[in-house]
């Protein structure tokens, strides 16, 4: 029995048009990782967080890939780059969801968890482990309970019924490891969205797996 860890992180909003500033992809992401590497990974983050103020380049609030400087940045890719961890990601362009799969915000967002642990849960957990799948937590506190119910419903579907799982949603700015899940959904993201790769090829070698699940889809709804 091994205790295992999914933290997870979602990009893009749940606007169904098109329009400036609104995203082409809905994206999950989740960064896979024992009990011994999620000690080594908090502990290096710390450090650099630390280095990183001694050379003035202090963090406001916690690591974001969206919000921090180049140079910040940076140096958390190539940190990144030597951690053992691994990632995936499953990225649904949204103008290809018919209309039932995007009837609700809370009935796409079941509809892209089921996709995307359809893959990594019978890749990352085997039977007896215990499972802390971590949600960054957003929204409100309505949505997050019917996202929750969404996750956990999806849960049940695609983990072994011998695996232990718990499902928890904490705050970003609490966990190094979260912080590490939305950097790497960052550069996925923005190599789909912008086709800049600068930071994909750093990280590269610790993802596992990038699914477009409509790649092959060629009609879209709006």
């Amino acid at each position: 029995m091994a205790r295992r860890f999914l933290f997870s992180d979602e990009s893009g909003d749940l606007n169904f048009k098109k329009g400036p500033n609104l995203s082409r992809f809905f994206a999950v992401g989740t960064l896979a990782i024992d009990e011994s590497e999620l000690s080594g990974l908090r502990a290096a983050f710390g450090h650099l967080r630390d280095e990183l103020a001694f050379r003035n380049h202090g963090l406001d609030s916690c690591f974001h890939a969206t919000n921090d400087t180049p140079e910040v940045r940076l140096n958390v890719f190539k940190l990144l780059s030597t951690l053992d961890f691994q990632f995936d990601i499953t990225l649904l362009e949204k103008s290809k969801a018919q209309p039932h799969v995007r009837q609700d915000h809370a009935t796409f967002f079941r509809y892209a968890w089921y996709y995307h642990l359809k893959y990594v849960a019978p890749r990352t957990f085997g039977a007896d482990d215990e499972a802390l799948i971590v949600a960054a937590e957003l929204g409100t506190k309505r949505t997050r309970k019917a996202f929750r119910g969404g996750i956990e419903a999806v849960l049940t579907q695609c983990l072994p019924y011998r695996v232990k799982r718990t499902l928890a949603f904490w705050p970003c700015s609490s966990d190094f490891a979260l912080q590490a899940a939305d950097y790497c959904t960052w550069a996925v993201t923005r190599l789909r969205e912008r086709d800049d790769g600068q930071y994909y090829e750093i990280i590269q070698p610790k993802i596992r797996h990038v699914y477009d699940l409509w790649a092959s889809g060629t009609t879209h709804y709006y």
